[in-house]
């Protein structure tokens, strides 16, 4: 009997974690299947803008990979590059390169500021945990500034949000509902004082939904204050005022909330792989052309759906169709065995619009309002990676039915990592 198959798997994000369990799962004794990633652990990404309004625990919403990736072996490290001729995957660090003889990519996405350097500068993101406590400290020390500079105010209690997309309207709601409760520790600070503005550059929001559905969600944000502007796209932001294209005028505020676009991480562009718009370029069986025994999946694979002829979007619900299939092709390959052809079809989407509302397409049927709310929660509870995660999420959403929202600030030291590194998934509206 022959040496065990080396098959590597990077990325740590759902499809990642998924292709490593299934193909351990499937393989045994006869592979050994390494993931190697940046972080030890999964982020449930789905639930980021609720940690950021304070309802729930920042570690509540992520998992241990050692615990999630079943039979795989983990190795924490930072990817350098990829190297398929000598199938060779090198780290940063003092770590000589990692062989293999079969590999998956999926190192999913970071954030497209689409050349705004200024943009990219200021705006605050929405990708990690990081992110959703700086998000939720910064609406904290807007409160507290404003409590005591009325002059500024109005610029202070202004929170732009930029994308229209599952991540900006679950964002905008989110924080509307933190800042409203959080002001009543405010006494000067009044309900009309606090604005949030959702900027879209395309001529509606949610634009995965059935136009009916989303047009329920603006009319229901718009009712609750939160403003929307279609064909509004960003141009800029100094700190101060997000500026828009062909306007002369822009939106004063400090806050500008970036959740606007993705882009495959730098490690893909530079690499040997042919690639389209930075996403490496894959057959039918999401195999990379020209390199038998790479595979990629996730937001870094350019797939193409036969019914639209346009590219799968970037969220999880597809990210981890794409790993179950990649993780039977590559088992297929290593026994020698016939591969399939990747097809999707959604199972649906939702989205939560603040205060116990929400839009969904369900098995072909359209829910709006309390019960696309409740359907969301129950969905996504389901889909946490352990039972303990999802006891603690129910704990967190019980007591904020009885209790008011927590407005200490947490101080954390933002490290700064290159943007590359930062591979977690879009938020999208169902995995």
């Amino acid at each position: 009997m022959g040496d065990p198959a080396r098959i590597v798997v990077l990325g740590s994000g759902f499809a990642g974690i998924r292709c490593a369990r299934d193909i351990a799962g499937e393989l045994g004794g006869a592979a050994d299947v390494l993931l190697v990633s940046e972080d030890n652990f999964v982020l449930f990404t789905p639930m980021l803008p609720q940690v950021a309004s304070g309802m729930i625990e920042t570690r509540h919403i992520v998992v241990p990979v050692r615990s999630a990736c079943g039979g795989a072996r983990f190795r924490e490290a930072r990817i350098r590059g990829i190297d398929p001729r000598k199938k060779t995957v090198s780290l940063w660090g003092r770590a000589g390169p990692v062989r293999y003889d079969y590999l998956v990519v999926a190192l999913g996405s970071e954030t497209d500021f689409f050349g705004m350097a200024d943009v990219e500068a200021n705006a605050y993101t929405m990708k990690t945990l990081s992110d959703a406590v700086a998000l939720r400290n910064r609406a904290i020390d807007m409160l507290e500034e404003a409590e005591n500079d009325p002059g500024a105010r109005a610029e202070l209690l202004c929170f732009v949000v930029a994308g229209g997309g599952f991540a900006g309207v679950e964002t905008a709601g989110e924080m509307l509902d933190f800042l409203l409760d959080a002001s009543s520790h405010y006494p000067s600070v009044r309900r009309e004082d606090i604005r949030v503005v959702v900027l879209e550059a395309a001529a509606s929001i949610l634009p995965a939904f059935e136009p009916g559905l989303a047009e329920f969600a603006r009319r229901q944000m718009e009712g609750r204050g939160i403003k929307i502007r279609t064909g509004a796209a960003v141009a800029g932001f100094d700190g101060s005022e997000v500026r828009i294209t062909g306007e002369e005028r822009g939106v004063r505020s400090r806050t500008l909330v970036w959740t606007a676009g993705v882009t495959p991480v730098n490690t893909i562009k530079r690499s040997l792989f042919a690639t389209e718009r930075g996403r490496i370029v894959v057959d039918g069986n999401l195999g990379v052309p020209g390199f038998p025994g790479v595979f990629a999946v996730g937001d870094c694979a350019a797939c193409t759906d036969p019914a639209t002829g346009r590219p799968h979007p970037p969220t999880a619900q597809v990210a981890i169709a794409q790993a179950g299939t990649a993780a039977r092709n590559l088992v297929a390959l290593v026994r020698g065995g016939a591969q399939e052809e990747f097809s999707y079809r959604s199972r649906g989407q939702m989205a939560v619009i603040g205060k116990r509302a929400g839009i969904a397409t369900v098995l072909g049927a359209n829910i709006s309002g309390f019960w696309a709310w409740v359907i969301w929660r129950s969905v996504y509870l389901s889909k946490m990676p352990s039972l303990e995660r999802r006891i603690r999420v129910m704990l967190d959403w019980g007591i904020g039915l009885f209790f008011g929202r927590d407005i200490a600030r947490l101080r954390m030291p933002r490290r700064q990592v290159e943007k590359e590194y930062r591979m977690l998934d879009e938020i999208d509206g169902l995995w």
